[in-house]
């Protein structure tokens, strides 16, 4: 009876191994098919995602309505940026986002829009309507033109302006320095930062009136209508040239690009004149540019002397260590490249020669032979 008994045991000992077993089983059968199940839920929704943003680009960049070919006219005013542009197009309801719109023309890398007015349909893709912006018309006739060459100060281009239309060159300083506008352009301009408003700084806007030629179809223009035309094609460069992403805020970065503007006699030595800027800026040495002394004696000096370098002014960087407190002049587009990216050499001084050739030199003594060399020669 003891063994029937020990061998009952043993078989209901082995019926419930068996079904242990068989419980483990189903169970890591059914974490196995929980677990396909998630992965594949997760498969879906990326797929599903990808595709999604796949379909919302493709129908950003298309028509916004293939069926409308009503006729819009829209007008793209001078001095229009490609943020500005996709605003208006966005308004006038040929492109279904403005933001899209942006993205998409930096991604083609896309340039060259026209002022002028367009006829343009909602069935247009957004590559037809950049092709319509780049070859439309462009107004033939300017009731009002002037130029602003590179380099100049923001008091000689308000004089310029005023020589060629109705306003006054007081009228313009007036309003370039009338604090509670400039604070509403710091507002539309990420570009302008509080720097501007800085005890040292003699004309805020200084730096940032971009050098270029304006042409408006008014006869008479604003003072307002003029800064911001200036302000939007610096505006304009800044985001081509990326230079958000500069390691600089945009008044030091500006700064820089002024003093490369005042120095630089040719395209090819500003991003040179850029490499010295930061190595003196790295090794804490004066800058000792000389642009910064006519600046700071607010006087064009055809040439500068060892009299002029005595001058108390945080302008004067023969004196005072870094930057100056802003820009010294408004510089063009090919300084402000120069200041975004500066060549990279070991280069500390350089001296333009009477010959119109410059010289760059890594060692103090060299440079002071050729200084010597081209003194003694003219004497």
């Amino acid at each position: 009876m003891a063994e029937d008994t020990t061998n009952d045991s043993n078989k209901n000992l082995n019926e419930k191994h068996k079904t242990k077993l068989e419980e483990t089983k189903r169970e890591a059968g059914l974490v196995r098919k929980i677990v396909l199940i998630f992965v594949i839920t997760i498969i879906v929704a990326v797929v599903a995602g990808g595709l999604g943003a796949y379909f919302y680009v493709k129908g950003a960049i298309g028509p916004v309505d293939e069926e409308d070919d009503e006729v819009v006219e829209v007008t793209i005013p001078i001095g229009s940026n490609p943020s500005s542009i996709g605003e208006i197009l966005e308004e006038e309801g040929v492109v279904s986002s403005a933001s899209m719109f942006r993205y998409y023309v930096r991604f083609q890398n896309a340039s060259g829009f026209q002022a002028g007015d367009y006829q343009l349909t909602r069935a247009m893709s957004m590559d037809e309507i950049i092709d319509h912006l780049k070859e439309g018309r462009v107004y033939e006739d300017y009731a009002t033109s002037f130029t602003v060459p590179e380099g100049r100060w923001a008091e000689d281009i308000f004089v310029r302006v005023a020589d060629e239309t109705n306003l006054k060159a007081e009228e313009l300083a007036e309003i370039a320095r009338d604090e509670e506008y400039l604070e509403e352009l710091i507002e539309r301009y990420k570009f302008l930062e509080e720097d501007i408003f800085g005890e040292d700084i003699r004309e805020p806007l200084e730096g940032y009136l971009f050098p270029a030629r304006y042409d408006f179809v008014e006869e008479e223009v604003s003072a307002e209508q003029v800064i911001e035309a200036m302000l939007d094609r610096t505006n304009s460069i800044l985001e081509s040239r990326q230079a958000s992403a500069s390691d600089d805020s945009y008044h030091a970065l500006m700064t820089k690009a002024s003093i490369i503007e005042g120095e630089a006699r040719t395209d090819e030595e500003r991003a040179t004149i850029s490499g010295v800027i930061e190595n003196r800026l790295s090794a804490s040495m004066p800058l000792q540019m000389d642009p910064t002394i006519a600046y700071a004696h607010e006087e064009h000096l055809s040439r500068t002397l060892n009299a002029h370098l005595d001058i108390e002014s945080p302008y004067n960087t023969y004196k005072n260590a870094g930057l100056p407190p802003g820009p010294i002049n408004n510089p063009g587009e090919a300084s402000i490249a120069a200041a975004l990216e500066p060549e990279s050499h070991e280069y500390i001084y350089f001296y333009h020669s009477p010959d119109g050739e410059v010289h760059f030199n890594v060692n103090y003594s060299d440079h002071e032979e050729v200084v010597e060399h081209y003194q003694n020669s003219n004497e």
